[in-house]
C-alpha cells in the first residue's frame, strides 16, 4: 500500500515552561486562554528541545509506522533544517524522492511555548513551505494508493485543485486536513473540490471557517444529537454546534452539507472532547481517551486524521479507523513533539484489543 503525503515540513523547537514561571489568563466568556510573556524578562524553561515536525512530515512518519510505502511532497529550504528533516524521514523509511529544495527561503520552523495544561501557543515561520508550485507537482508521485494533503499555506495552497485532480486521475483515496488559514483565503476554491475528496478531516476551529459558505444553500440551526448510551448528554459540539461569521450551524446540519458536496467520510474532531466521523448514512462518535500526563498537544490532530486515512486505505472499517486514530493521537500528546508517540500498527491493534473503546452511532 503506497501513500503520498503533501504540505508542511517544519523544524520544531519547544520551550516547557512551568505553570508558576508564566501567567494564564482565560476569557470568561469565550473558550480560549493567553499564555502572558513579560516583555524584556527572561524565564526558566524546564526544557527546550528540536525535532521535526510539520503536517506532511508528521502524516508521512505516523502511515510509515502503520506500515504504509511513504514519500512526501514538500519544499524545504538549503540549510541544515532541510537535511534534518530529510535524515529523520530517511530514519522512518520515507521516501524523500519528492522533496525539492528551494533557495528562496530557509526551511520553515515553529517555536511552541508549552505551560499550564500543555496546550501550546505556536510561533510559525512557514518559509519554504509557501513556495510549493505546480512544477513541483511531478505525476510519477501521484501513482500511489492513499494521497494526503495537509495543511498548505501561501502560494502552496494554490496548488490544492491540481492536487486533488492527479490523485484523483491515479484512482488514488483523497484525504486531506486543510488549516484555518487556508479555508480563510482559499474558502470557495476549497469547497469546489468537496466532490473529489474521500476523507475530509477538520478539527472544530477549522469546521467553524466553512460554516459561512455553507449557510446560503442549507441554513442555520438543526436537530441536536440525543445523548449516547451510558450519558446524561451529548457531547459538546453537538450541543454548541459550528459557529463562523456570525452564523450558527448544527453538527448535524454541518456534517449533512459537507457529505452532500461529495466526500465519503467527514471527520470533527474537539480535542478532549472526542471526535466524530459522518459516513453512510450515520454519525460515529469516539469519546477521546483520558491521558493522565499530557505532554503537548501538537500534533495530535495530524496523528488523528492520518492514522485514520491511512487504517481506511489498509481495509478497516469507520469504527476501528476511528478507535486507532483516536488511540494513536491520546499516545502522542504523552511526549513533546508530535511523533514520538506515533504507535505502530501492531501496537494499535493490541491497544484497541485492550481498551475496548466504545463507538456510539446514530443514523443521519
Amino acid at each position: 500500500m503506497k501513500a503520498l503525503t503533501v504540505g508542511g515540513a517544519m523544524i520544531d523547537t519547544i520551550a516547557i515552561i512551568a505553570s508558576d514561571r508564566i501567567e494564564r489568563m482565560s476569557m470568561r466568556n469565550a473558550d480560549i486562554s493567553f499564555l502572558l510573556l513579560e516583555e524584556g524578562r527572561k524565564s526558566e524553561a524546564q526544557e527546550i528541545s528540536t525535532h521535526c515536525g510539520g503536517g506532511a512530515v508528521n502524516a508521512a512518519v505516523a502511515m510509515a509506522r502503520l506500515g504504509l510505502d511513504v514519500a512526501v511532497l514538500a519544499k524545504v529550504g538549503q540549510d541544515e533544517r532541510a537535511e534534518s528533516i530529510m535524515a529523520r524521514l530517511m530514519a522512518e523509511r520515507v521516501s524523500t524522492r519528492w522533496i525539492s529544495r528551494d533557495a528562496r527561503a530557509p526551511t520553515g520552523a515553529s517555536v511552541l511555548v508549552s505551560s499550564h495544561d500543555r496546550n501550546a501557543a505556536v510561533f510559525t515561520f512557514r518559509g519554504a513551505n509557501t513556495l510549493l508550485e505546480l512544477t513541483d507537482l511531478r505525476d510519477e508521485a501521484f501513482q500511489v494508493d492513499l494521497v494526503y494533503i495537509a495543511n498548505l499555506s501561501n502560494k502552496s495552497a494554490d496548488c490544492f485543485p491540481e492536487l486533488i485532480a492527479k490523485a484523483k486521475r491515479n484512482q488514488a483515496l483523497v484525504a486531506t486536513n486543510p488549516g484555518v488559514r487556508q479555508l480563510s483565503a482559499r474558502g470557495r476554491a476549497f469547497l469546489d473540490c468537496l466532490s473529489s475528496i474521500d476523507i475530509l478531516a477538520l478539527n472544530r476551529n477549522e469546521a467553524d471557517v466553512l460554516v459561512p459558505g455553507l449557510i446560503a444553500d442549507f441554513g442555520e440551526g438543526g436537530p441536536v444529537l440525543p445523548a449516547h448510551e451510558g450519558a446524561e448528554t451529548p457531547p459538546p459540539l453537538a450541543v454548541r454546534g459550528l459557529i463562523g461569521g456570525g452564523f450558527e450551524m448544527g453538527l448535524v446540519a454541518f456534517l449533512k452539507a459537507l457529505l452532500s458536496r461529495g466526500p465519503k467520510h467527514v471527520l470533527v474532531t474537539d480535542g478532549a472532547n472526542g471526535a466524530f466521523v459522518a459516513s453512510g448514512g450515520e454519525v460515529l462518535y469516539c469519546p477521546a481517551l483520558t491521558v493522565a500526563n499530557v505532554a503537548g498537544t501538537a500534533g495530535a490532530g495530524d496523528a488523528f486524521a492520518a492514522t485514520f486515512a491511512g487504517s481506511l486505505a489498509l481495509g478497516k472499517s469507520g469504527a476501528d479507523a476511528l478507535r486507532a486514530a483516536t488511540l494513536n493521537a491520546a499516545s502522542v500528546v504523552a511526549h513533546v513533539d508530535t511523533q514520538t508517540g506515533l504507535m505502530t500498527r501492531a501496537a494499535i491493534d493490541e491497544r484497541v484489543a485492550a481498551e475496548h473503546l466504545t463507538v456510539h452511532r446514530w443514523a443521519l
